[in-house]
C-alpha cells in the first residue's frame, strides 16, 4: 500500500485500489448512505481547503500541539503501565496512523523500546478487517495487540470494535485514544474534548490515503480492506508537519489534563437527538473531531456549540468550516463535548 508515511513507522495492511475507484460528490454520498448504501463501498472526493482554512489550520497546530503533545505522553505511559514494552500497535485507519506514529516515537524516545506498529481497517456496521486479523496473529501473540485510534465521538466504533474481536481469543477489547469525551475508556490521554488538529484535514494529513473501502466487486475474500493513495496531492501533504510539531512538545513528565464528566457521552447523544427530533442517533456526530467529519465529509444540518465555548480557539475552524458551507451554527448547553455535528436528513428517492 502506497503511503507518505514512512515504512520504518506503520505497516499498513492495506490493499492499494488507486484508480480502480471513482469518487463522489459530498451530496451524492449523503444521499446514497441515507438510502442505504454503506459509506464503505464508496470513496469522496479529495480536495485541498480553501487558504483561509488552511491558515485556521495552521494556527490551530501552533496552539494546540503541546496540548495533543501531553495526550500522547499521558496515553504512552498508561500503555506502557498496563500493558508494557511488548505490546504490538495496532491503529485503525485513517484517523488513528498517525496518533499509533505519535505513540511509537514516544515510547522510543523516552522508555528506549520500539514497538512494531502497523494499520488495519474496521469499517462500521460492517466488520474489522479479518485477513489483517489472521495477518497479526500469524506473528504475534494475542494478548501483544492494542488497538489504537484518534478519539472517541460517542463510541460507535469502540463499540464495533469489542464485538469483532470477541471471537479472537486472547486479544483485549481495548482502545487506546488520545480523547475520550465519551467516557467509555480509561485508557486515554485525556477525558477532555480537545483539538487534535490531524482531525481538521483529510488525506493531505493521513498520509495521502483515503479513508478505508470494502465492496466485493473489488475486495476479494483473501483481500486486506482497500484504500487508495492520492499522489496528485503530493505537494499538499501535511502527514509529517503535524507529526513533527507535536513531537516539538514531547516531555519526560505529562499530566492529564481535562475533568472527567459524569455519565457517558452516548446518553447525551440520545438526549440530543429528542430534542432535535433526529430518529437516528447516527446523524448526530459529538466532539470537535466528529464535528469537523461532519463540516468535511457528510452533508451538515446545524452545529451545536456549548456557549461557554463559542470564542473557544479550539473551535475557530468548525466556525469558519460552518461559515463557508452556509451551515447555521447554534449555542446549546453541552456537557461531555463542546460541539456537536448534526447531519441532514436526505430525501431519498
Amino acid at each position: 500500500m502506497r503511503s507518505s508515511y514512512r515504512e520504518e513507522d506503520v505497516t499498513l495492511l492495506l490493499k492499494d485500489i488507486t484508480g480502480q475507484v471513482e469518487p463522489l460528490s459530498t451530496e451524492e454520498r449523503e444521499r446514497l448512505i441515507q438510502s442505504g448504501v454503506h459509506y464503505c463501498e464508496m470513496l469522496p472526493v479529495e480536495y485541498v481547503p480553501t487558504p483561509g482554512y488552511m491558515a485556521v489550520y495552521e494556527e490551530a497546530l501552533r496552539e494546540y500541539s503541546g496540548q495533543v503533545a501531553e495526550a500522547v505522553g499521558v496515553l504512552a505511559d498508561r500503555i506502557m503501565e498496563v500493558r508494557g514494552p511488548e505490546t504490538v500497535l495496532v491503529s485503525l485507519a485513517r484517523a488513528g496512523v498517525s496518533i499509533g506514529i505519535l505513540l511509537k516515537h514516544y515510547i522510543q524516545w523516552k522508555y528506549d523500546r520500539e514497538l512494531p506498529h502497523y494499520a488495519i481497517s474496521i469499517i462500521r456496521g460492517r466488520e474489522i478487517d479479518h485477513n489483517a486479523m489472521g495477518y497479526l496473529l500469524g506473528c504475534y501473540a494475542p494478548e501483544r495487540l492494542l488497538f489504537v485510534d484518534g478519539w472517541i465521538g460517542k463510541g460507535a466504533i469502540y463499540d464495533g470494535l469489542r464485538r469483532e474481536i470477541a471471537p479472537y481469543e486472547g486479544v483485549a477489547g481495548d482502545m487506546a485514544v488520545l480523547a475520550d469525551p465519551a467516557n467509555v475508556t480509561d485508557l486515554c490521554g485525556t477525558h477532555e474534548d480537545i483539538l487534535i488538529p490531524s482531525s481538521c484535514l483529510n488525506c493531505t494529513v493521513s498520509g495521502l490515503l483515503s479513508r478505508t473501502f470494502l465492496r466485493e466487486d473489488i475486495i476479494g475474500k483473501d483481500d486486506f480492506h482497500g484504500a487508495v493513495y492520492y499522489g496528485e496531492l503530493v505537494h499538499s501533504d501535511l502527514t509529517y508537519g503535524f507529526i513533527h510539531a507535536v513531537e516539538a512538545h514531547f516531555r519526560k513528565e505529562n499530566r492529564c489534563s481535562g475533568k472527567q464528566a459524569e455519565g457517558l457521552g452516548i446518553h447525551e447523544v440520545e438526549k440530543i437527538a429528542g430534542e432535535f427530533a433526529v430518529d437516528d442517533i447516527g446523524l448526530i456526530k459529538p466532539g470537535v473531531g466528529e464535528t469537523t467529519r461532519v463540516l468535511l465529509r457528510r452533508v451538515p444540518w446545524k452545529i451545536l456549540i456549548d456557549g461557554r465555548y463559542r470564542e473557544d480557539r479550539a473551535l475557530r475552524h468548525v466556525i469558519r468550516l460552518a461559515q463557508e458551507k452556509q451551515v447555521p451554527v447554534e449555542d446549546h448547553p453541552l456537557v461531555h463535548y463542546k460541539c456537536c455535528g448534526i447531519i441532514k436528513k436526505m430525501e431519498v428517492v
